[in-house]
């Protein structure tokens, strides 16, 4: 399942990172705004990552105590 988790949020980021392209090509934003938002949405995908690792961790945690 976390691993389900984190399949998920990078087919999240590389749809999103292809949206800022086309908005690039269409000249709605600019190599700039996209250059940045690429940044931000990498860094909400590695805390994504991290916080579903942590979650998997505390799960086994729980699992193997029973």
């Amino acid at each position: 399942e976390g691993e389900d988790a984190k399949i998920a949020v990078r087919n999240l980021r590389r749809d999103a990172n292809e949206h800022l392209k086309r908005l690039t090509k269409d000249k709605e934003i600019s190599e700039d705004e996209e250059r940045r938002a690429t940044d931000e949405i990498q860094k909400m995908t590695d805390k994504a990552v991290v916080d579903i690792d942590k979650i998997i961790a505390e799960k086994e945690k729980e699992i193997m105590t029973v």
